[in-house]
């Protein structure tokens, strides 16, 4: 429905009932053949994503597709299904380096709305502007919706990225995947939120002199379920081995994490106290305001 709206130039943030949009004209649009096909191409599409297929698309893609998978809200899919649609080849390829840039884009720009104007309704008058652009040939741009970026940041550094927010884990996704090393991961796996400093720590020792240091970004990783079960109320001395892996005492093997940062501090630190929540909570603020600048959508 959404690249039928688009092509009808239809930027209205108020979005019909399925059933009421397709009975116009004696279900004219519905009963096409060309319709049809879209939607079975779109299908094929979803089902490539769905399944990681490195046939359809290429490392990098991949990796931008992981991170969507953890969006605040759902509206990247209407929009990569609008971009899809009209910019596919006869084959149902995209331009690699096109659609990388537009995947880019959209991250940064539906990761910052999460924060400066939460709620997907929010979202919608930005996102559906932008699809008409798409089926007439013109760049995303976000032209009339770009950020003053020391008021983004502000907003970042007093948003509360509390667990129950999509929003954060959209975010640690979205950090993991800037470092080249991280492999690609499997979208069945399991995740949850890491505190790298645990509550529990905390609560017996009161070592953080912040209260706000233990829900600090600088203080949450994603880790695969199956491991934060069991590291979750560990000094992180002790939860260095839970990252690597190990073997236990009945020699099975529990695999370590994937997430390569997570491996990378088990390696350089001994701890990880409230100067390093600070540190990376600057480095991965500063580092998205940044992502913002290099995606066009800061004035």
């Amino acid at each position: 429905m959404y690249y039928e709206r688009a092509k009808q130039g239809i930027k209205s943030s108020t979005t019909e009932a399925l059933r009421k949009f397709y009975e116009k004209n004696s279900y004219s649009l519905l009963k096409s053949e060309e319709t049809f096909e879209n939607l079975r191409d779109l299908a094929d599409f979803w089902n490539d994503v769905s399944n990681q297929s490195k046939d359809r698309f290429s490392e990098k893609i991949l990796r931008k597709l992981f991170v969507l998978n953890y969006a605040p809200n759902g509206m990247w899919y209407y929009f990569v299904s609008v971009y899809y649609l009209h910019n596919r080849d006869a084959d149902g390829n995209l331009d690699d380096n096109a659609f990388d840039a537009f995947l880019e884009k959209i991250i940064a720009f539906i990761w910052t709305y999460a924060v400066t104007n939460p709620g997907v309704n929010m979202l919608r008058t930005p996102v559906y502007a932008e699809m008409v652009n798409i089926v007439n040939d013109k760049p995303v741009s976000f032209d009339d919706f770009k950020f003053d970026i020391s008021s983004v940041k502000a907003a970042f550094l007093n948003f509360s990225f509390n667990n129950g927010r999509p929003i954060t884990k959209a975010i640690l996704a979205w950090w993991a995947f800037l470092d080249d090393a991280q492999e690609l991961l499997s979208l069945e796996t399991v995740f949850e939120i890491e505190h790298i400093f645990a509550k529990s720590r905390q609560d017996k020792e009161h070592s953080l002199e912040s209260s706000k240091s233990l829900e600090a970004l600088g203080n949450k990783a994603m880790l695969e379920k199956r491991i934060n079960i069991r590291a979750s109320d560990y000094r992180f001395e002790d939860k260095k081995k839970y990252y690597n892996g190990y073997i236990n005492s009945r020699k099975q093997e529990k695999k370590g994490t994937k997430i390569n940062e997570l491996l990378s501090l088990a390696k350089t630190h001994d701890d990880f106290i409230e100067a390093d929540i600070i540190k990376r909570t600057n480095d991965i603020i500063e580092r998205f305001m940044q992502y913002i600048s290099q995606n066009g959508l800061a004035w």
